[in-house]
């Protein structure tokens, strides 16, 4: 019998108490798969007397992660801490120095650190697996960097983040304005300790910049990216949207340009009839656009114990069957520094403000887009309450320069 791959697990939250009832649950079906035993060795937390629903006493324990990557029993580190400094890190460098390879899910380590800690992997003959930080349990990172390796990717695009996803999608079928949605979420659990990292675009920008650099063969460049959260999208947005035809979704955006790399993280009106307008509650959704592949379009749960346990896995059974690829699918040192660059391709963009309710004054707004090269697709006047009157705005193709140049002018003094 081949020796078995040892596991050592920091962090015993909701993903790795998952990951040691699937190795615990399909032990036989692992090793059948693998062609190896899946063990683990050691694991780690921050209190050893937590009830977790399974049971600790077959595992060594250590009180610090960093004790736990450097042990002699543990073959594969599996961190599930989180978190972009400390323990994580800590432990995933020493890992990696001493030539072993990590599995993790934590999204804004390597979308802070990625390129340092793939240079680190290269230089000690290991790597980094991460399908579970990105996009729950879609194998997107496995598509791009095996599956569609292929291609010449022209764009990637998606909703990332399933707790915004929920929030839009509670907001329009209950037709609950944004603070009520917020707390609901909040009180199930659905929010990060720190929220604006959910709502404000944050987590779901980490996950595009790392899908970023591995479609266009760039350096992890989070700094890069244009990020607008979801708190000031109001029920009025969401009913308006619905009355033309969209849905509104928390849209991440990726495309190499002439001018560079451009990243975007906002919310976007997307048909309501396609199938990211479709995608409820709490899914996620991530689109690929190759030359050979043409559009290849991936949609699962992006979170929860279950799918993110399961991407863990999957990548440990890859580095049990001695598949092995380059962090960012390519080695560290090839990958280039992308100039960021912001979204200039032509899209339609949406626009809501507040009029005084009299003569002409629908005119001049008309007018100064107009003047701005900015054509009105649908507009539609709500709710008249004196002596303002609401407007919304959907412009045909246009740049985003040209909508700045609008609302600039509009701020000018008549």
């Amino acid at each position: 019998m081949p020796q078995p791959l040892r596991l050592g697990i920091a962090g015993l939250g909701t993903v790795g108490t998952g990951v040691l009832k699937i190795v615990r649950r399909h032990e036989s079906t692992l090793t059948q798969r693998a062609g190896r035993p899946v063990s683990v060795s050691a694991v780690s937390a921050r209190s050893r007397d937590k009830d977790r629903g399974v049971p600790l006493e077959a595992f060594a324990w250590e009180d610090d992660a960093v004790a736990l990557a450097k042990r002699d029993d543990v073959d594969v580190f599996v961190e599930l801490i989180g978190g972009d400094t400390g323990p994580a890190l800590e432990a995933t460098e020493d890992a990696l120095a001493l030539g072993k390879d990590v599995v993790t899910a934590n999204k804004a380590m390597l979308a802070v650190h990625g390129q340092r800690l793939a240079e680190l992997a290269d230089a000690n003959g290991a790597t980094i697996r991460f399908e579970a930080a990105v996009a729950g349990g879609i194998p997107i990172i496995k598509a791009l960097t095996e599956s569609l390796a292929g291609n010449e990717f022209t764009r990637v695009m998606g909703v990332m983040n399933g707790t915004c996803n929920y929030i839009l999608t509670r907001m329009e079928n209950a037709g609950l304005p944004y603070d009520d949605v917020f707390a609901e979420a909040d009180a199930l659990g659905y929010l990060e300790a720190d929220p604006t990292l959910d709502v404000g675009g944050i987590d779901a920008g980490h996950k595009l910049a790392l899908l970023s650099a591995i479609a266009f063969g760039t350096q992890v460049d989070f700094d890069g990216i244009d990020i607008e959260g979801i708190e000031n999208v109001t029920i009025e947005d969401i009913e308006q949207a619905a009355d033309m035809g969209f849905r509104v979704k928390l849209l991440g955006v990726t495309q190499m340009t002439g001018r560079g790399l451009e990243q975007r993280m906002s919310p976007c009106l997307v048909p309501a009839n396609s199938p990211l307008g479709q995608l409820e509650n709490a899914m996620n959704m991530v689109v690929v656009e190759g030359d050979s592949s043409g559009q290849i379009v991936l949609r699962g749960a992006g979170a929860g114990e279950g799918p993110t346990a399961s991407a863990v896995m999957g990548d440990v059974m890859d580095l049990a069957r001695g598949i092995r690829t380059p962090t960012f699918g390519q080695p560290a040192a090839s990958l280039r520094k992308a100039t960021a660059a912001r979204a200039s391709a032509p899209a339609p963009f949406y626009l809501r403000m507040q009029l005084e309710d009299k003569p002409g004054a629908l005119a001049k707004v008309a007018a100064t887009l107009a003047d701005a090269g900015v054509s009105i697709d649908r507009m539609r006047q709500y709710r008249h309450e004196e002596p303002s009157a609401p407007v919304l705005i959907v412009t045909h193709r246009t740049t985003r320069a040209a909508i700045d140049d609008a609302i600039a002018a509009m701020g000018q003094p008549a």
